[in-house]
């Protein structure tokens, strides 16, 4: 293959770590001897910061660049400093989606923080500092990023209901569950990506990306090549150029020592 990568764009959860935040040794290993190779690791992810930090400190790659939320925010660490924001005015479309799911839990980023909230979401499933809201105080300024979580649906159901409502102004990612995040209009990983590559001195062409994520499509497409994880949903799949191993086989990390 003539391809040689000088940026990885990994995303965390289902590429880094399993569904317990477990990194394997081998991927551990791999990323950090691509790092020691003069690679550019940037964790490329829906996580907001502190969830950034959790892998970036699993990966001890040093000092670094990183995508969160999705695209709405880049920053560098450690120390971190924040470079790059979007924001959005999410009223509307949070007012949409609260007429088909009212019981739906909310949370808004509070960048390096951790949330705001009008209620408690499952254990683990989002980090940082809580602080509950009423879901007007929650969206009355422009965000980076929404999340809106409902146990009693499903994912086809949430990516139905966003389709549906068109949620125009915004960009949405629909989890495996039942979690719909809503963006900036346009904000994507690849969009957040492309900050870090100017930054750099490189381009689209330069980057191997690798997910397994509805979020991640944009980033595998833009990618100068973009590999899906075996256990990625086949639209994700279609649209890499390459699948890897899934999770429990270190894809990843099989992926990357290509190149090494």
């Amino acid at each position: 293959m003539s391809f040689t990568p000088r940026l990885l764009a990994l995303d965390v959860d289902g590429t880094l770590v399993n569904d317990a935040n477990d990194m394997s040794a081998e991927v551990h290993q791999t990323v950090r001897a691509a790092a020691d190779a003069g690679l550019h690791v940037v964790i490329s992810t829906g996580r907001s910061l502190p969830g950034v930090m959790d892998a970036a400190r699993k990966l001890n790659v040093g000092d670094s660049i990183a995508v969160a939320s999705n695209g709405a925010v880049v920053f560098v660490h450690d120390p971190i400093e924040v470079l790059h924001t979007v924001t959005f005015d999410a009223r509307e479309a949070v007012k949409l989606l609260l007429e088909h799911v009212p019981d739906a839990a909310v949370a808004v980023e509070e960048i390096g923080v951790g949330y705001r909230i009008n209620k408690p979401f499952p254990d683990g499933e989002i980090n940082g500092r809580m602080t509950v809201q009423t879901i007007d105080e929650l969206v009355a300024d422009p965000v980076t990023r929404v999340i809106i979580r409902s146990p009693e649906s499903s994912a086809e159901e949430f990516a139905a209901m966003a389709h549906a409502l068109g949620l125009a102004g915004t960009n949405y990612f629909v989890g495996y569950t039942a979690w719909l995040d809503l963006a900036p209009e346009g904000v994507s990983k690849a969009s957040g990506l492309q900050i870090v590559t100017d930054r750099l001195g490189l381009t689209a062409d330069d980057v191997l990306a690798i997910g397994d994520g509805d979020n991640d499509v944009e980033m595998l497409k833009w990618a100068g090549r973009g590999v899906a994880m075996g256990q990625a949903p086949v639209a994700v799949q279609e649209v890499a150029d390459d699948v890897t191993e899934t999770i429990d086989n270190d894809g990843a990390a099989r992926e990357i020592a290509r190149y090494l």
